[in-house]
């Protein structure tokens, strides 16, 4: 007889796991999961099956069911068990907020103040986003969008700015998978390489101009996307019925 799939078959067991990083591992299995919308919002997390799934004890993924908890990733009720928490757009907008807020001031301090190497850095994961989005890759070009900002932060060092952006990721990733289409890939690109003319122009406020936009963007997106499927956000039913109700500051 043939063993039925797995409804968690996504998540993948770690090779090789010692006894002080086996909650790590799950929880990175697991926040990957729901960043990537492969544990949708609202979805019911079976532990039992988890377990079995990444071959651990149901210690270790309580453990980081909690932590994605704090994270705002999943919610826990006695007797009901864990679900993957809905998306609060109330919190993105938040988060996108102080996000712009940041990035701004970083660019402001970086520019004029980068080597070479950077350079080069940015014009090669720019190639690789045309890549990625040509190949129809959204995984991919995902991973290097974050590597696009990653470059910047820490070619600034500034690693208690890249710290609190890093906090709101995970969140704000999610968010970011409902509206990736071919389309928005696209977008994304010619948002970037407005970022970086205005990088290799030595012009902070245009560089500054084209960050915020970006964001803006992003977020006026993801408003008609939250209008359109409420179900998945916790304040959906809440959403206004246009962009005013969205101040983006």
């Amino acid at each position: 007889m043939k063993t039925p799939a797995s409804p968690y078959s996504f998540l993948t067991a770690p090779t090789a796991l010692t006894r002080g990083n086996v909650t790590t591992e799950v929880t990175t299995a697991l926040r990957q999961a729901i960043v990537s919308l492969a544990l949708p919002p609202g979805s019911l997390i079976d532990k039992t099956l988890v377990c079995e799934q990444l071959g651990v004890s149901r210690f270790p993924v309580s453990e980081a069911l909690a932590r994605l908890q704090t994270e705002g990733l999943v919610d826990i009720a006695p007797q009901r068990g864990s679900t993957v928490s809905l998306v609060r757009i109330a919190d993105v907008r938040e988060y996108m907020l102080i996000r712009k807020g940041l990035e701004s001031e970083a660019l402001r301090v970086f520019i004029g103040r980068h080597d070479p190497g950077l350079i080069e850095a940015l014009h090669a994961n720019m190639a690789a986003q045309r890549l990625a989005a040509d190949s129809d890759d959204a995984e991919a070009f995902h991973t290097i969008d974050i590597e696009f900002h990653d470059i910047i932060y820490r070619a600034m060092e500034f690693t208690k700015i890249k710290n609190i952006i890093d906090s709101a990721r995970a969140n704000l990733d999610r968010a970011r998978w409902l509206i990736v289409t071919p389309r928005r890939l696209n977008i994304t690109i010619a948002e970037h390489q407005a970022i970086l003319d205005g990088i290799l122009a030595g012009d902070k406020e245009q560089a500054i101009a084209a960050i915020r936009a970006h964001i803006d963007a992003v977020m006026v997106e993801l408003f008609a996307f939250a209008r359109e499927h409420p179900a998945l956000f916790a304040d959906g039913p809440s959403l206004g019925s246009d962009s005013d109700s969205f101040p983006f500051g």
